[in-house]
């Protein structure tokens, strides 16, 4: 369960790289992408930078590969200990993060390749890998679906007979499919509004209508997906070790 925690630590390099702009024309949206690279020309193109993001791109793709090959072999265990039908949220935790994984190291050996994108292929591209939206999309499901765990052993300890009567698996299945269905609408809907392929580069995450739209949006973003996680966790496990102790 940690691995979507270290995931969205490796990711927030390029989350981080939000830029706003108040244009609102195709014309003058590339004239904003332009701007972007302007101001950071001077560091992009120096050898130096291309040497560190090469070698951190690499770091991330092998990271990928063993948190991979990790979760891939305790799905198997829990397959084959029939634990999956049992433990149905933790099973759900773990495929959050086996996709999570694949998913780094298939857009980050895209990354690698420094594809030129052209036409439709070159957008689908960007708006799907490059942008790191499928990869967004597993990693706050885990996230989502990370709380849900926390809950359910805060009911089965602190309030069990509340929790019998909750924790049936219909109402396991509607939050796994909660999960899934939220982070997979909430990041594809913002990597649309907000990304774009110019002189066959992908810019995601950088065409902002204003300055505070951004900035409200990375403030929503950080309450939701790290506030919020903190506190139901501190809640939840304290209440835990308290009704233990």
């Amino acid at each position: 369960m940690l691995a979507a925690q270290c995931l969205r630590a490796v990711g927030n390099m390029s989350e981080d790289s939000y830029s706003t702009t108040s244009h609102l024309s195709v014309a003058t949206t590339i004239n904003a992408v332009d701007e972007v690279q302007a101001t950071t020309g001077n560091t992009t193109t120096s050898s130096w930078s291309r040497g560190a993001d090469f070698y951190f791109q690499c770091a991330v793709v092998v990271i990928g590969v063993v948190g991979a090959a990790a979760n891939a072999l305790i799905l198997y265990a829990m397959i084959v200990s029939k634990q999956h039908k049992k433990q149905l949220l933790i099973f759900n935790q773990n495929v959050f993060d086996l996709c999570s994984c694949l998913l780094l190291v298939l857009t980050y050996t895209l990354k690698l390749c420094n594809i030129y994108l052209t036409g439709t292929l070159g957008y689908w591209l960007c708006m799907m890998l490059l942008s790191e939206n499928l990869l967004w999309c597993s990693i706050n499901g885990s996230t989502i679906n990370l709380m849900s765990v926390t809950i359910e052993r805060y009911l089965k300890v602190v309030r069990p007979t509340v929790g019998k009567r909750l924790l049936r698996k219909p109402v396991k299945c509607a939050v796994i499919a909660f999960a899934w269905i939220s982070s997979i609408v909430y990041d594809t809907t913002l990597v649309f509004l907000t990304s774009v392929v110019s002189e066959g580069v992908c810019y995601g995450y950088v065409i902002w209508k204003s300055p505070v739209a951004a900035v409200i949006h990375g403030i929503c973003n950080f309450a939701t997906f790290t506030v919020i996680l903190l506190a139901v966790f501190i809640f939840c496990y304290g209440r835990i070790l308290v009704g233990l102790a």
